[in-house]
């Protein structure tokens, strides 16, 4: 298997005219649906957001913990340990920022959305990335596609160069935080820790200092 540096590289090197034709070939048009935003069956909507992400989703009126909560796979009754944050849900699961009226489903930041958002129902098929939402069910080239109701739907050239853009950088993103988990891991003793690139943090975002740390 590659090494996340190599991976990495390669991320950087991708050709984004390549990454649109494949976007172009699968089509793709967002149709409102919110079914990327709400929970599925019985799991909870989560969508891997980064930490400079969760800072810019910040606001006097929406700390840390209302944005972001620790990704809650390897964590049991909401304690243990994690290596990523996840978007804030609602109490029905859904994502926090869903709105919907009418039936049609809208982002309430969309504007500063994460690029997990920005880019579904893509993703890119390297070590190290994130297939959201499951399994792909159409791959062209490094470019998979995950289920949506928009998939096959007719895209402008000037759109898919930039969701591919923003494919790219989401790889990119991903693979930097990967190796800045594992650089800037320490292991600390508090109930709830995400270890995240910046080093470990408690679930309100603030980071454990070793001589503060608590069992």
């Amino acid at each position: 298997m590659e090494s996340l540096e190599a991976e990495l590289e390669r991320a950087r090197g991708l050709a984004v005219d390549e990454i649109a034709d494949a976007i172009e070939e699968i089509g793709f048009e967002c149709t409102r649906c919110g079914a990327c935003c709400t929970r599925e069956a019985d799991d909870p909507h989560t969508a891997t957001v980064f930490p400079d992400e969760v800072r810019a989703l910040e606001s006097e009126d929406r700390p840390w913990n209302d944005v972001a909560r620790p990704m809650p796979y390897g964590l049991e009754d909401g304690e243990g340990q994690t290596f990523e944050w996840a978007l804030q849900t609602d109490g029905c699961g859904d994502c926090v920022f869903y709105e919907e009226s009418e039936g049609v489903g809208a982002c309430s930041v969309h504007p500063d959305r994460p690029l997990i958002c920005r880019t579904y129902p893509f993703s890119v098929a390297l070590a190290g990335t994130t297939q959201p939402m499951g399994e792909a069910v159409d791959e062209k080239g490094i470019v998979r596609a995950h289920e949506c109701e928009g998939l096959g739907r007719e895209i402008s050239r000037g759109d898919a160069e930039e969701l591919a853009q923003a494919l790219k950088e989401r790889a990119v993103r991903e693979l930097e935080e990967a190796i800045g988990v594992r650089e800037n891991y320490r292991p600390v003793e508090e109930e709830t820790v995400v270890y995240d690139s910046e080093g470990p943090k408690r679930v309100d975002g603030s980071e454990i200092d070793d001589t503060n740390s608590r069992s």
